[in-house]
């Protein structure tokens, strides 16, 4: 897959995992690239409107909604993650509460007072850091209001607890260091189950755009799709949940 709209020279070094955001074990950095070309390419299948909602509900770390924050704070009126693991959700919740620059200041200091203590340059890299995102996120409107919860995915009911999202992007597990769990489906209806859940909570006119390290995203019917990507070792599938649900 061609970059076609995440084409702008940027570095984004300072959004690494482990840097200034955190990083959780058995949860490898999703690229940033790659996020930044799914969240537009799903973005452009929307309505017309000032803002919209983002939910990540395999979020892991939070890694990846936390970088479209900080990448796309403009487009954004909240963030959402949810995970079945409460340990992972705590590390989500520290993540997006860097979405704020009350938070990205204590995890400056926090960060300078390791410089202090261990006297290793990339702590005070990291800290530098932060300084520079908080005054990129104060001119991109400031702070991104968010939300997290442990919910499994595959429970409707709990996911209907959640606020409602216009997009909804995850990179799922793969089985090498996350995997399933929860009342994950056996076999290849793991993404047919999951799509169905997700379009029980979600509106109509809601994209979602399922990651997965395979060759294909493959699902155990036929699905409409709005779009089939592949990058590298990933692939991607867009779809809109009112198609979905039609062809059900």
């Amino acid at each position: 897959m061609p970059y076609r709209l995440a084409t702008e020279r940027r570095n984004h070094s300072d959004l690494a995992s482990g840097f200034v955001l955190r990083s959780a074990p058995r949860h490898p950095a999703f690229p940033v690239w790659l996020a930044a070309e799914l969240f537009l390419r799903a973005a452009a299948y929307l309505p017309e409107r000032p803002q919209l909602s983002l939910w990540d509900p395999c979020c892991g770390s939070g890694y990846l909604v936390s970088v479209l924050g900080f990448l796309y704070r403009p487009r954004l009126a909240r963030v959402i993650c949810s995970d079945i693991s409460a340990e992972e959700i705590a590390i989500a919740a520290r993540n997006l509460a860097l979405l704020t620059e009350a938070r990205l200041a204590e995890r400056e200091r926090e960060l300078r007072q390791l410089a202090a203590m261990y006297g290793k340059p990339g702590y005070t890299e990291a800290a530098s850091a932060a300084r520079r995102l908080a005054g990129e996120l104060r001119a991109a409107g400031g702070d991104l209001p968010s939300a997290v919860a442990a919910v499994d995915v595959f429970d409707p009911v709990g996911l209907a607890q959640l606020p409602t999202a216009d997009l909804v992007i995850t990179d799922v597990p793969y089985g090498e260091q996350a995997c399933w769990q929860g009342s994950a489906p056996p076999g290849d209806d793991v993404l047919s189950a999951l799509l169905q859940a997700l379009c029980q909570v979600l509106p109509g006119h809601a994209v979602v755009a399922l990651c997965a390290r395979a060759r294909r995203v493959s699902f155990g019917r036929p699905v409409p799709a709005l779009e089939l990507v592949r990058l590298g070792h990933r692939a991607a599938f867009l779809g809109r949940v009112a198609d979905i649900k039609a062809n059900w």
